[in-house]
């Protein structure tokens, strides 16, 4: 990758620091061999993966202390991979995806910023069909529902991959795709629930519309 312009910033859980190398801001762009072209990733949607959004904020808080005890946890599309590296600081069991090829390099660099073990990563797409990655107790991610037919194919990911009981915890900013994805979630035999982040003062942007997805089966 040729070299884009980064940034470090510390955020804070309680009294733990999660220290981040992230992209500098959405402008940031690096494809000089055409991997990311490749996979159908445009110029303008190839820095999203690497900078902090407030639903993945929201995430990360949930993860800080939520029951994680004999679980093993997916983060999909995990992006700079905020609630991974959260979870790993835990000594959780968490793996990590994303189709960007360049997240995993940042989910490294990252977790040996913070002096943790590697975090399990897999570059994978939703339809892709990956059986690497087994099953999972706990399936989480954060603003994932932006295109259409995406309810789809990430309801179809998540059950490919999920254990016969098994709980998912989806951030959703409000795109206003939620529904069809829940829709999608019950017809898997899930049960759904659905709240409102609180006491997200650590938020620079609020989530007038953001939504914490929550099923289990």
């Amino acid at each position: 990758m040729a070299a884009v312009r980064v940034q470090y910033q510390t955020i804070e859980f309680g009294n733990v620091d999660i220290h981040l190398r992230t992209l500098r801001d959405n402008q940031e762009f690096s494809d000089d061999a055409g991997v990311a072209e490749k996979l159908g990733i445009s110029s303008a949607s190839w820095p999203l993966f690497g900078i902090v959004w407030p639903s993945g904020e929201v995430l990360a808080h949930l993860m800080f202390d939520y029951r994680i005890e004999g679980k093993r946890i997916l983060e999909v599309g995990c992006g700079i991979a905020l609630s991974s590296l959260v979870l790993n600081h835990r000594h959780a069991d968490i793996t990590a995806t994303d189709f960007h090829p360049e997240a995993g390099s940042f989910l490294q660099k990252n977790t040996e910023l913070n002096g943790d073990k590697a975090i399990p990563f897999i570059r994978t797409g939703w339809q892709d069909g990956d059986r690497r990655l087994g099953k999972f107790d706990l399936i989480i991610g954060s603003d994932l529902l932006y295109e259409q037919g995406h309810a789809e194919m990430l309801s179809g990911f998540i059950n490919d991959h999920a254990k016969a009981h098994c709980e998912v915890i989806i951030v959703d900013p409000g795109r206003g795709r939620h529904a069809r994805f829940s829709k999608q979630m019950i017809t898997f035999g899930y049960s759904h629930r659905q709240s409102r982040p609180e006491n997200t003062v650590y938020l620079d942007k609020p989530l007038p519309r953001g939504q914490i997805l929550h099923y289990q089966r």
